[in-house]
């Protein structure tokens, strides 16, 4: 199966235990896929807008942290407090290689996280807020799990905030005064070669 197929193999996953299933086998060749036939870029991009906001002694969760690609990126970025948290072990083990967590985690998006309220002071999320991943529901957790006046900074694909329930969690977290939105990006190819009519977009929020 070439990567391009494996993209969409994993997107039409019918429950977690199949996408854990499928990012268990597809972890080993995942960053060299992306990379080659992908030139994903959007582990730097979102960590261009988290740098202007989070401090380099931050504790900070990589929520669906994959292979590790965005903790590579933020520990060159002068980062070194980072925990990964991920469904699926053999991306996990991938991300252990890359020696730039202090802790991994196997936990679920979308179910209720094994942290305390207000354990971290910031949250990035890169690629896993998409389509058959980690439902809109999920936000209710980074925000109960991150401190008051910490980020959450993460990648939605515009049609996905719009259709399956992101731009109403968006709302009603800012409705009852957890979040308030701190910047929004533009539409930003991430996937230039692979998905070139697909865009996506960094947000920003505050907790409160």
């Amino acid at each position: 199966m070439n990567s391009k197929n494996r993209v969409q193999w994993v997107y039409s996953s019918h429950n977690n235990q199949e996408l854990e299933e499928r990012y268990n086998q597809w972890a080993k060749d995942y960053d060299s896929d992306l990379k080659k036939d992908f030139a994903y870029r959007a582990p730097i991009v979102a960590a261009e807008y988290f740098i202007r906001y989070v401090p380099k002694e931050a504790r900070i969760l990589d929520a669906g942290a994959g292979t590790g690609l965005v903790g590579r990126v933020l520990t060159e970025m002068g980062y070194d407090n980072l925990i990964a948290m991920d469904m699926s072990p053999g991306m996990l083990e991938e991300a252990r290689k890359k020696n730039v967590y202090r802790q991994l985690y196997r936990m679920v998006m979308g179910e209720k996280l094994d942290f305390d309220t207000d354990s971290f002071d910031a949250v990035i999320c890169v690629g896993t807020l998409t389509l058959g991943h980690a439902p809109a529901s999920s936000l209710n957790e980074l925000v109960r799990i991150t401190k008051p006046t910490g980020h959450i900074v993460y990648t939605l694909r515009p049609d996905i905030y719009e259709e399956k329930g992101f731009k109403e969690i968006h709302n009603e977290l800012e409705s009852a005064g957890k979040w308030k939105l701190a910047e929004v990006s533009e539409e930003i190819q991430v996937l230039p070669k692979g998905e070139p009519d697909i865009f996506h977009q960094v947000w920003v929020y505050q907790v409160t």
